[in-house]
């Protein structure tokens, strides 16, 4: 199948054609005939999909040939508005179909100005758009089709209630369309509410929540060495584009910083930057000029940037669909992609989770770092480890056993295992071995074991 089989305006598969779309996606089969039948649509997919062209052409292709007027598309962020709004006009532009972004943060006057002209699309996020059509400000656009995009982002960030608020002031006799990643009850109540007997489609499997050209690893490293462990795969991996994820806007700060004084070019993005700030670094990043988005959550949601062939976690997500989201911003467009998970061994239970209900398939991997050779700091953490280590009880029956083995051989040994075995600590590597962490996982069974046996044991005394 190709576009030519969907008989669009010639202007708009004139934007096809440029844009170099040749097959269409899955959510975009599915999704036009449906559109362009005049049906209501709730269609399950991830942000990367193709979902702005499932629905963007089709309704472009009505306005091209007179069938309808206005399109309304509400997104959860600005930047996400930014980007459907970019990708709509490239598409339109050669049918002169003029788009219009609406988000909070800049003056009302421009915005409403342009919705008085005409403009064919409004792409708007949830707070500004309430709060035009509450005060009367933009009574003139009435949409014909209205399109709610990563509507569970929607949902997880508050704007629900916004939502059926604003479509109090829509249209009855409108198409909808609703879009989301997942599910949950809430959503489905809100499809059950503002749309009229829709056709469902998914392109979102079980057995497909990660991405199988996803080559995800992790490293078992100590808390310490997080910011190592970074620097490391940013010069070890042949990387164009990078997103590093921190759960805190405060250590996006501190590691973009880190970075950047390391002569990387690394930005950082979280909520509490200011817009024109914001979109000087997303702009940044999508020319490539800065190479690495250091970013929470949040701030990364519904960004979709060509070309990022990794993604590194700086700590672990809160939960398995997050893992998705992360991850889900390499390996698209039929390209391969990198996803590494740092973990320390407090988390690494954690991460197992994840492995189970994600149906991920992550391997173990390690970093080998500096040329091998013993540094004074290593010698320094080796004499304060002995230093601190009781001498065994039984030691005198280990030594007398190896009477065979002379002083200094026995002690040069004992070294070099202990070496061995100290092999994060001392510089040599980054991240634990697979015996290493088999062994944590059995002395962690091993514990839980003896507190469930001491538990019993005080219950029946």
């Amino acid at each position: 199948m190709t576009f030519q089989d969907f008989d669009f305006h010639l202007d708009i598969a004139k934007g096809v054609k440029i844009a170099g779309f040749k097959e269409p996606s899955p959510i975009q089969k599915e999704a036009i005939p449906i559109i362009t039948a005049g049906q209501d649509l709730v269609g399950q997919a991830h942000t990367g999909t193709g979902k702005t062209a499932a629905f963007g052409l089709p309704m472009m292709d009505m306005i091209a040939k007179g069938q309808i007027e206005r399109v309304l598309v509400i997104t959860p962020t600005r930047e996400l508005a930014t980007q459907v709004s970019d990708e709509l006009y490239h598409l339109g532009r050669f049918a002169g179909i003029r788009t219009l972004t609406v988000y909070g943060g800049v003056g009302y006057g421009r915005q409403i100005a342009l919705i008085h002209k005409g403009v064919q699309i409004v792409v708007a996020t949830p707070g500004r758009l309430k709060d035009l059509y509450k005060k009367g400000k933009i009574d003139v656009f009435n949409p014909e089709i209205v399109i709610l995009d990563e509507a569970d982002e929607m949902l997880d960030m508050g704007f629900l209630d916004d939502i059926k608020e604003i479509f109090e002031y829509i249209p009855q006799n409108r198409q909808t369309l609703l879009f989301s990643a997942t599910m949950p009850e809430p959503i489905k109540q809100l499809a059950d509410s503002i749309l009229y007997q829709p056709k469902f489609i998914s392109v979102v499997g079980d057995e497909a929540t990660t991405n199988n050209i996803i080559d995800q690893r992790y490293l078992v490293i100590n808390e310490s060495q997080r910011d190592e462990a970074i620097v490391q795969l940013l010069e070890s991996e042949n990387y164009n584009k990078c997103l590093i994820f921190c759960r805190m806007k405060r250590e996006v700060d501190r590691l973009s910083e880190h970075l950047a004084a390391m002569g990387f070019a690394a930005s950082g993005l979280h909520g509490d930057m200011e817009q024109m700030d914001r979109d000087s670094v997303i702009k940044s990043y999508r020319r490539t000029q800065t190479r690495i988005l250091v970013a929470t959550d949040v701030a990364a949601r519904g960004l979709d940037v060509k070309d990022v062939t990794h993604v590194f976690n700086y700590h672990i997500p809160f939960d398995p669909q997050s893992y998705v989201h992360r991850i889900g911003r390499t390996g698209r467009a039929g390209k391969s992609g990198q996803a590494i998970t740092l973990v320390s061994t407090g988390e690494f239970k954690e991460l197992q989770r994840i492995q189970k209900e994600v149906g991920a398939e992550m391997r173990l991997d390690m970093l080998e770092v500096g040329d091998g050779n013993i540094s004074q700091e290593s010698i320094d953490f080796m004499m304060q480890k002995l230093d601190e280590t009781a001498i065994h009880p039984d030691i005198d029956k280990v030594l007398q056993s190896l009477s065979s083995m002379d002083q200094s051989t026995f002690i040069k040994k004992a070294l070099s295992h202990m070496i061995s075995q100290e092999q994060n600590s001392l510089g040599f590597q980054i991240g634990y071995s697979q015996s290493d962490v088999d062994n944590m996982l059995n002395n962690h069974h091993q514990e839980q074991k003896n507190t469930g046996s001491n538990k019993r044991k005080k219950r029946r005394r």
